[in-house]
């Protein structure tokens, strides 16, 4: 299974109760689907995986599975302690999904081998496709990335660390060394603004959490790419990305936060964010609105 396209992580909607919202769930992720995305992967850092437990990981991974209806590939979040990861694992493979995204271990600082250990015993509760993220306290050696390439079930390695140096000799380690179908990802929050350092050294696979609530910006940015239209580029990215990623990195757990605030800003009533999260002030809100609102005429 080849993933290609834009990659769609939606959020998790909830109630006014403070519940999952299941029927707002599957709405949307119909309208990311009907847009074009080239994956869903569901219950994730953008959908807040840290704050969900195991029953609403596996009901929002039925969910998205059943609202795809097999159009595109819907990956699931696992991570945590080990037998935590190993059951979001085994919930994920129970409701459908295709494959799991595997983010890093809780808080400890790993040595890149109790990182293939971690892998390796996460990837065999199930036999589902993996793909491997690098961030924040889980980071590999060239070497190590090896290792993990290596296993049965491992299909990518999706970096949100940004370190162009590392990732370089793990591609170039992993391609040499791997002959199965594998594919790396851009996974840094924000991706677009950093995607034409990553396809410069091979890396051409991100995530979009703009695609949640403006395909149109989403597409037309990864379509300019494509094309090699590197002015219209240029003005996605100065436009409205830059001024995003500003705006984001102004208080921290924003990359979810202003994501699901502009998905209700489109109608969808997706609710705020769990702790430690905050929602937006009313200032930043504005922002953002004014933010959005260049990218669609850039788009349209």
């Amino acid at each position: 299974m080849q993933l290609d396209g834009v990659l769609f992580f939606p959020v998790t909607p909830f109630g006014a109760d403070g519940a999952l919202a299941e029927d707002v769930l599957a709405e949307h992720v119909k309208r990311g689907v009907a847009a074009g995305a080239g994956g869903v992967f569901v219950a994730c850092g953008t959908g807040e995986f840290h704050a969900l437990e195991l029953d609403e990981v596996e009901r929002a991974v039925t969910v998205a599975v059943e609202a795809t209806a097999g159009r595109v590939p819907v990956f699931a979040g696992a991570g945590g302690p080990v037998p935590t990861a190993r059951r979001f694992a085994e919930a994920a493979r129970r409701a459908g999904a295709d494959g799991l995204l595997l983010l890093p271990p809780y808080l400890v600082t790993n040595p890149p081998r109790g990182l293939v250990r971690y892998v390796a015993e996460v990837a065999g509760a199930t036999d589902l496709p993996v793909i491997v993220y690098q961030r924040n306290n889980a980071v590999f050696t060239p070497e190590t990335a090896v290792e993990v390439a290596c296993l049965p079930t491992v299909v990518g390695f999706k970096d949100g660390l940004g370190d162009i140096d590392l990732l370089q000799r793990i591609v170039l380690s992993v391609r040499r060394h791997v002959t199965k179908p594998f594919q790396f990802f851009n996974g840094l929050p924000t991706a677009e603004l950093t995607v034409p350092a990553y396809r410069g050294i091979g890396v051409d696979l991100y995530s979009s959490a703009v695609f949640c609530f403006a395909p149109e910006i989403s597409l037309g940015y990864y379509n300019a790419v494509r094309s090699g239209d590197r002015e219209l580029v240029d003005r996605y990215l100065d436009e409205f990305y830059k001024p995003l990623v500003e705006l984001r990195d102004r208080v921290p757990g924003y990359a979810v936060s202003l994501v699901k605030a502009a998905v209700r800003a489109t109608g969808l009533d997706v609710g705020g964010v769990r702790p430690p999260l905050l929602d937006p002030t009313p200032e930043h809100l504005a922002e953002l609105e004014e933010i959005v609102a260049a990218g669609r005429d850039l788009a349209s």
